[in-house]
């Protein structure tokens, strides 16, 4: 199990969901291709929506993570990619739905000029530790 915290003397991420830094205990590194709101069938989920978007994202994720014996909380960094600063507190309230905090996972949100296709409007990248006891290998 990671272990996240924010040393008193450095900026606060306050209720973001992210910790300013974290330490991966043992286990599996699990390293995640970036995810975008594509369903099993490659089509967008909500497209011109940055919420539903990024509820499919967390929602890749988390299968991703659960196929090798995971859960969120074994999350230790994401980078974000985003197109619009003004969906960023959006993408910070989903994110908040899937990860708690204290203990979430150190994170960076970089703006970007596109992703892959036009219609998705954010992208994460997740590195997950999960510990030894939980760890499947995924078929696939």
């Amino acid at each position: 199990m990671a272990y996240g915290f924010n040393p008193e003397n450095v900026w606060s991420p306050g209720a973001r969901a992210f910790s300013q830094g974290v330490i991966a205990g043992e286990g599996v590194t699990l390293y995640i291709t970036g995810q975008v709101a594509w369903d099993a069938d490659s089509k967008v989920v909500g497209e011109g929506d940055i919420e539903a978007q990024t509820h499919q994202t967390f929602r890749n994720i988390q299968t991703i993570v659960e196929a090798a014996g995971g859960t969120l909380e074994d999350l230790v960094a994401l980078t974000i990619y985003f197109l619009d600063r003004a969906h960023l507190p959006a993408i910070q309230e989903v994110r908040r739905h899937y990860i708690e905090t204290p203990g979430a996972p150190a994170s960076t949100a970089v703006q970007v000029s596109g992703l892959v296709i036009p219609e998705l409007l954010v992208e994460i990248t997740p590195v997950a530790l999960i510990p030894h006891k939980r760890f499947k290998r995924p078929e696939g």
